[in-house]
């Protein structure tokens, strides 16, 4: 394992085996050094946040501060007031003046996650303060100016959302001013088992992975990439009585299975909306109604399930959804 001298985040060192991820941190390496914004896409789990926390890392702005914010976690209503700030009796609860978070990372680093969820009023004044235009705290009179580089990240197809009409074309070319893929795990073979290894050893020095335990690791097509990947060594390594951890404690299969509702459509006549409901249903069932947790299974985010069970009409199916 090559060692780029890339620090741990959120506990999980980078373990660079393939090509493909070689080749993607040096390019980190390479647009670190700039102050363009920064578009990171990928599937759910694959490392989106790492390689924003590398970018900032690398930076000159490293010795500055870092603020991550998920758009999907902020409840609409308060979004704007979180981000840019508001002044003491802006609205009802607001007994004093608060800094947003573009003025928390003022000379440093702003990480907006799941881009893709921020409504279209928001999109409106993001793209002015990306143009770097001043802008109002909530109730203020005083224009701020900050300067702050952005990377924002997303694991739906922004391109997509604007040909949808969901999703402003100016806003989606000023944060891919620089674009970075970050592959599936799929797409990495040679990474799985260094990463799976290290994680074991984390859990349980003193486990190893059997041989039949390599191969269906390798197998595998991990639809939850790497996030999947330390849950299920995480529970193979309590699960392992012995000194190797065996397929059986893996608790995967060659290939992901669809759920049973979703397999039952197979050659019939309904539509990609009967599929994509009747998939949200099995999530949610699967989940005792948990609203997040479904969410995390099916890859998307907790508003984009909400708005979805609203489009459904599914608002109260399954006894009665967790919120």
């Amino acid at each position: 394992m090559a060692d780029l001298s890339i620090p741990v985040y959120l506990g999980v060192q980078v373990v660079i085996g393939s090509p493909a991820m070689r080749q993607l941190i040096e390019t980190v390496r390479r647009v670190a050094q700039s102050n363009a914004t920064v578009l990171i896409e990928g599937e759910s789990g694959s490392g989106k946040e790492i390689v924003a926390r590398a970018l900032h890392h690398l930076s000159p702005r490293a010795s500055r501060t870092w603020v991550d914010v998920s758009c999907a976690a902020l409840p609409e209503h308060l979004m704007e007031s979180e981000l840019f700030g508001y002044e003491k009796g802006a609205f009802s609860g607001a007994d004093s003046a608060k800094p947003g978070l573009f003025e928390l990372a003022d000379r440093g680093t702003l990480f907006l996650d799941e881009i893709g969820e921020l409504p279209p009023r928001m999109q409106v004044k993001l793209l002015r303060v990306l143009d770097g235009v001043p802008y109002y705290r909530l109730g203020g009179v005083r224009k701020v100016s900050v300067d702050v580089r952005v990377v924002a990240a997303t694991n739906q197809s922004l391109e997509a959302m604007v040909g949808a009409g969901t999703f402003r074309r100016d806003l989606y070319h000023r944060l891919s001013q620089i674009p970075i893929r970050v592959p599936p795990l799929r797409e990495r073979r040679e990474d799985i088992l260094p990463i799976a290894e290290h994680f074991l050893h984390q859990q349980c020095p003193h486990l190893s992975f059997s041989e039949s335990a390599k191969r269906r690791l390798s197998e595998y097509e991990w639809p939850g990439n790497v996030r999947e990947l330390r849950n299920v060594v995480a529970r193979a390594a309590v699960l392992s009585s012995g000194t190797e951890a065996e397929v059986s404690d893996l608790k995967v299969t060659t290939r992901p299975e669809l759920p049973a509702p979703v397999q039952a459509l197979e050659g019939s006549e309904n539509t990609l909306d009967d599929m994509e409901r009747r998939m949200i249903h099995d999530a949610l069932a699967r989940n005792s109604g948990h609203r997040q947790k479904a969410a995390e299974h099916l890859g998307i985010s907790r508003r984009t399930l909400s708005r979805k069970l609203r489009i459904y009409a599914m608002e109260e199916p399954v006894e009665s959804w967790v919120h």
